[in-house]
């Protein structure tokens, strides 16, 4: 694996670039998706861009709940802070790393803020969005899998990282789950597709998504082998917030199907 390369003297991560191409290839397919249902690209791509700025702010806060002992100590010590840079020292270590989930939870807060602003039909351009998601997220976890950052538990016939960004996750073979995540979002991706085209789930594609992700997300979080995620209580971060999304969505689609009836 190599996490990094150079270029004219700069090193670049690879995490960033697979991320890159995943926010083009998204922001292109929404725009012309939308595009071709009628609906306005241009706020489309707007309320993608503005979903993308709510993902990297509330990844990173929710990252900082998964440090508490950090954050105590980084606002118990104000009075060490001496200059700028020791401030950005100190917030690199409460907010340097990010979590998948909580850059979801931003997305989905700002993207209903911007059709609320906008007067747009969530469910319309929702469709759409929640198709995007799986579809960056398996750019992402190659660039996890490529840097060596959210790493597998030790297994025999795994992979040995030498050069991974994490220093603990060096030096025995390791389960690629960041593979199988990718793997599993493409086909969820296609998976979504498939219904949005055929027009089986109008207005329900975000909540089928959050029904299935969920799902073989908390399945792989036991073979993770990173600990530096959190946990609550015995379950990890990710898992106890899968609980919940997966029981929010599911409860909703229940209730619709029953509405739909009656």
């Amino acid at each position: 694996m190599f996490p990094t390369f150079e270029l004219f003297g700069r090193e670049i991560s690879m995490y960033m670039i697979c991320a890159l191409v995943g926010v083009l290839l998204v922001l292109l397919f929404t725009y012309k998706l939308a595009k071709k249902r009628g609906l306005d690209e241009i706020e489309m791509l707007f309320m993608m861009l503005f979903s993308f700025g709510g993902v990297l702010i509330f990844s990173h806060l929710l990252y900082a709940c998964t440090v508490p002992n950090e954050v105590g100590y980084f606002f118990t010590h104000l009075d060490k802070i001496k200059s700028f840079d020791d401030l950005i020292n100190g917030l690199s270590v409460i907010l340097g790393g990010s979590v998948f989930y909580g850059g979801l939870i931003g997305a989905i807060i700002v993207f209903f803020i911007y059709t609320k602003v906008r007067k747009l039909n969530f469910g319309d351009y929702s469709d759409i969005a929640a198709m995007a998601v799986p579809l960056f997220h398996f750019f992402g976890r190659i660039g996890c899998f490529l840097s060596g950052c959210c790493y597998g538990a030790e297994w025999e016939h795994g992979i040995t990282y030498e050069h991974s960004l994490v220093e603990a996750a060096n030096g025995v073979p390791r389960f690629p789950v960041q593979l199988v995540e990718a793997v599993l979002n493409l086909l969820l991706f296609f998976l979504l597709f498939y219904l949005y085209k055929k027009g089986k789930a109008s207005h329900k594609i975000l909540a089928i998504y959050l029904l299935i992700y969920p799902t073989y997300r908390f399945i792989l979080e036991f073979f993770r082998g990173d600990t530096y995620r959190g946990f609550v209580g015995f379950l990890s971060t990710s898992q106890f917030i899968s609980v919940i999304l997966f029981a929010a969505s599911a409860t909703y689609l229940i209730v619709s199907k029953v509405r739909k009836k009656a």
